[in-house]
């Protein structure tokens, strides 16, 4: 289950529901497909490759946040004006999302940054440190003598 606010700003504690989970993959999917088409005519987006990760749908079904990855990543200003130029074409592609799924009211989309990507790659790169690797062999190895030592006792008893 994700950490992050629903659309409207709440964190949601149950979770979403099937329905805002089917609703949300179905956007993400029209979404994506608008880019890949080259229907997005605004010179910033259509020369920059990213990933929607996810969206996110409140529960009455009006907003969704759309999270998504510049591939290649690029600096904070690039990435600020990105989010931005997405920002700008989010009603086009509400529409378009509104029209394929045949939904009631069109969802507004905010396009927001997915971190976690970046944050699993400082992770990673923290754990390659070979610091950080004596670490992790040297508390295995205290695991290691402290199983020995437990069976020791279970058999002595």
């Amino acid at each position: 289950m994700s950490n992050r606010q629903n659309a409207s700003g709440r964190e949601n504690r149950e979770g979403p529901s099937q329905r805002q989970l089917r609703v949300g993959e179905e956007i993400r999917r029209v979404v994506s497909r608008a880019f890949e088409r080259g229907e997005i005519h605004d010179p910033l987006l259509y020369e920059t490759s990213l990933t929607i990760s996810e969206v996110s749908v409140s529960p009455d079904m009006r907003q969704a946040s759309v999270w998504f990855v510049p591939l290649g990543g690029g600096d904070a200003e690039s990435q600020k004006d990105l989010q931005d130029a997405l920002n700008r074409v989010a009603g086009y592609l509400s529409g378009i999302a509104a029209r394929e799924l045949h939904m009631k009211y069109a969802p507004r989309l905010v396009f927001k940054r997915d971190t976690g990507f970046d944050t699993s790659m400082r992770i990673d790169a923290l754990l390659q440190d070979p610091r950080v690797r004596a670490d992790v062999a040297a508390a295995e190895s205290d695991d290691e003598d402290d199983d020995e030592h437990a069976g020791d006792k279970d058999g002595a008893a």
